[in-house]
């Protein structure tokens, strides 16, 4: 028996289950793909928020990294939370020797408002990082903390996306969930590679249960390169994908609770990858 397209996650892990590698894995499970994991850090949460967090020594990732790759290989990397200069700039010399598709989701911040990254490491995503990414996923909050857009429309969307192309990823996903005003009953997303323009568009849910919403979409567009299908079509299947998990999202202890990873196959309609 074949084995599936090997997808690596190489971010920090959610205690509570619901994003961070936790997530990425369960995405992977659910589209088909054998998914692997580069720890990154150890966070100390739960649905109330991020209370501790422990960056590991660039060593240990570093090694983690190269014991899979060369080894058992892999067909697509996603990165997550790196916290630290000299972890993105470690991970992205990491990267750039790969032979295979990169996305980048740089995490800046917990769903909760909490920090996962520092301010010293952003130029380091913007330099070292974003360059050698094939689909970059940033959400309003890390575009404006990335180039100084702020996001207020659709169009400032555009405008936002070209702003992160100029430091050289190939593709870019603005995700445009927290987009206030205009058609409230959507959530947008923008993809573009400055020539090619494609504006996702799905219903939007009234559910608070949206934790580790950029984790899952980010794996699920790794996991669809994977597979074999163009960054358009992984996009778009990655953007259905989390639209149904967001739909299912349920309550966890007192705070916000995660999407569901596995809400086709809660529905016995296993989710066709």
């Amino acid at each position: 028996m074949s084995a599936p397209p090997r997808v690596l996650t190489v971010a920090g892990s959610d205690s509570g289950g619901g994003a961070g590698i936790q997530a990425d894995l369960k995405t992977m499970l659910a589209l088909g793909v054998h998914g692997m994991s580069v720890l990154t850090a150890v966070t100390a949460q739960n649905s109330l928020g991020v209370q501790g967090a422990w960056e590991l020594p660039v060593e240990a990732v570093r090694a983690q990294y190269r014991s899979v790759v060369d080894d058992i290989g892999v067909q697509a990397v996603k990165t997550g939370m790196l916290s630290s200069a000299e972890l993105v700039e470690t991970v992205a010399d990491l990267l750039a020797d790969t032979d295979a598709p990169k996305v980048v989701d740089p995490v800046g911040v917990s769903k909760h408002g909490d920090p996962l990254l520092a301010a010293s490491a952003l130029d380091s995503v913007r330099t070292k990082l974003l360059p050698v990414a094939t689909v970059v996923t940033p959400n309003l909050d890390e575009v404006a903390q990335l180039t100084g857009v702020r996001v207020a429309s659709e169009p400032d969307m555009r405008r936002a996306a070209a702003a992160v192309l100029e430091f050289g990823p190939r593709w870019v996903v603005i995700k445009g969930g927290h987009l206030a005003g205009g058609a409230s009953e959507e959530a947008v997303d923008l993809l573009t590679d400055g020539t090619e323009e494609r504006w996702l568009r799905a219903p939007r849910h009234d559910n608070r249960h949206t934790h580790g919403t950029g984790c899952t979409l980010a794996s699920a567009i790794a996991s669809h390169l994977a597979l074999g299908h163009t960054v358009p079509e992984a996009v778009t299947a990655a953007k259905t994908y989390v639209t149904g998990a967001l739909a299912s999202g349920f309550a966890l202890g007192g705070g916000i609770g995660p999407v569901d990873h596995g809400w086709a196959l809660r529905r016995g309609e296993p989710w066709d990858a």
